[in-house]
């Protein structure tokens, strides 16, 4: 297990973990700068959340953060170097994955004493964030006529029912040109299942054409869904082409919508929530600030009965035995594990993709020498409660505390994955700056610094650079989210609801073939 607590920030630079030969420019360190208590002088021009020699690497040896191997000295690296990938070498290593020994059962709060918010109760005990209609495509050869749907609920419109969110539209690139069965199919219904059943959406409409792979009664069949009150369905060349299923549909939405409107929010405990955690964007501060102050924030809210989900497999990959080493089973230590083997050995094989070893260019210009380090933050937004269950993609989530889900990095295939499972909430950590959104469900954005919060408070909502600023420890921090999550699961707007981020989001993940 990740030791993530930290103290105050002072001074240039930040120390880890004792073990650590490497250390963290809290400020750009020049040539020649004194690092007090560290016993060198900074050899290099060193930008903020950057890596340092703290002592003296021969070639080959592992470069340690927090005490976790983040790749390895590409030569001999003197004390005060700037450490980063062209001198940092990327390759496999033995790892323990010690399914369970370190797990320990959380300790939950009574019922009178767990955290509220302000919810919307559905009628089959599902909890909402939000209230949203919502227009699926089966295909991408409807995706024109969803958003059409859509855009007939303007601003104006949406008056008559202030207790609706909106009509949102979720098109995609699939449904036809592709495997009629297997995984990719199965995977895209459960996707769209999982958002046709979302206790986001009061009611949804689902489009399809008639003559695409993914037949819509196929998909309703192999969903378990019905068309009635709260489902209705067309498909565009039974219903007359284009512009009278438009139409149809305006009608439809208009019909879903009274009852729709007829809610209201009432106290439900936070064990209702289901968190899906996002990084995007990352630098050298997403695993001292924001990574583990949302991980933080995860264990109170296991602790109050609520779910975490953890997603982002590649994102995941050389720090996985911190997870296995605390799943609640062998059983659950090894889902995990099969994952990132499929990953490794069937899905990316030779192929210039993250977890092959490369991070985007903007997480490298943040300090992240390779995915080992990137690995490293990601991981700790999911906290250090037990891992309780791992998910394939989309798949419902229904075991309560901390699980993890297989998505991609990518992060609206991977929030797309976690909406689906259920998640009614979206945590998303960033250091560059990510601009996302999530409909229906709100994305709360988590700064790693003040100088980036700063520059784009119209996007942040948190700044958890004050863990670097001194002015808030991890503890505080962490409550601040906490605290954060229930406004905004209670109605309180996000920054990317305030822009009318999410409608572009939805993007379930392709992985067979294209024909």
């Amino acid at each position: 297990m990740i030791d993530q607590s930290a103290k105050r920030a002072s001074g240039p630079i930040i120390r880890l973990h004792p073990s650590d030969n490497i250390v963290v420019a809290r400020v750009p360190v020049g040539i020649g700068t004194d690092v007090p208590g560290e016993g060198f002088t900074s050899r290099s021009q060193v930008p903020a959340g950057h890596k340092i020699a703290a002592r003296d690497l021969r070639q080959g040896e592992p470069i340690l953060k927090y005490n976790v191997c983040i790749g390895f000295a590409a030569s001999d690296i003197p004390a005060g170097t700037y450490v980063h990938s062209h001198n940092t070498e990327f390759r496999e290593f033995d790892r323990d994955y010690a399914h369970g020994r370190d797990y320990v059962p959380t300790a939950l709060l009574p019922e009178a004493e767990q955290a509220t918010f302000q919810g919307i109760v559905r009628a089959n005990g599902q909890v909402g964030t939000r209230n949203y209609v919502g227009i699926l495509s089966t295909v991408n050869c409807s995706a024109t006529v969803v958003h059409r749907i859509a855009e007939a609920f303007t601003p104006e419109v949406m008056k008559q029912f202030p207790n609706v969110d909106g009509v949102v539209a979720l098109s995609h690139g699939l449904g036809c040109g592709m495997e009629m069965s297997g995984e990719p199919m199965d995977l895209l219904r459960r996707t769209i299942g999982g958002y046709a059943c979302h206790a986001n959406f009061a009611g949804v409409l689902i489009v399809g054409l008639g003559c695409e792979r993914n037949q819509l009664d196929a998909l309703l069949k192999d969903q378990g869904l019905q068309a009635g009150e709260r489902i209705r369905t067309f498909v565009m060349q039974e219903t007359g082409g284009t512009r009278k299923t438009i139409e149809a549909g305006v009608a439809a939405v208009r019909e879903l919508l009274p009852a729709a409107n007829d809610v209201r929010r009432e106290t439900v405990s936070a064990r209702h929530l289901k968190i899906g955690l996002q990084c995007g964007g990352s630098d050298g501060f997403s695993s001292i600030t924001a990574n583990p102050a949302l991980g933080a924030a995860m264990d109170i809210l296991v602790r109050h009965g609520g779910t975490a989900i953890l997603s982002e497999t590649p994102e995941i990959y050389g720090v996985e035995h911190t997870l296995t080493s605390r799943a609640q089973s062998r059983e659950v230590g090894e889902k995990l594990v099969s994952r990132i083997r499929w990953w490794k050995d069937e899905y990316s094989p030779g192929r210039d993709v993250q977890i092959n070893g490369k991070v985007s260019p903007g997480n490298q210009m943040g300090g992240l020498a390779n995915i080992f380090e990137k690995s490293l933050g990601s991981s700790m937004k999911g906290g250090t409660t037990g891992l309780m269950e791992v998910y394939r993609y989309a798949e419902p989530v229904r075991q309560a505390g901390f699980v993890f889900m297989d998505t991609p990095g990518f992060d609206p295939v991977s929030a797309t994955g976690q909406i689906a499972g259920g998640a009614n909430l979206i945590c998303f950590t960033t250091g560059r700056g990510s601009m996302f959104g999530a409909k229906p469900v709100p994305s709360i954005k988590l700064a790693t610094n003040t100088p980036m919060y700063e520059r784009l408070t119209e996007d942040m909502d948190v700044n958890c650079g004050q863990v670097l600023d001194g002015t808030a420890t991890m503890a505080e921090m962490g409550q601040q989210v906490f605290e954060e999550i229930l406004r905004v699961a209670s109605g309180g707007t996000t920054r990317s609801e305030e822009l009318g981020l999410g409608d572009h989001e939805f993007v379930p993940w392709n992985i067979g073939v294209t024909s």
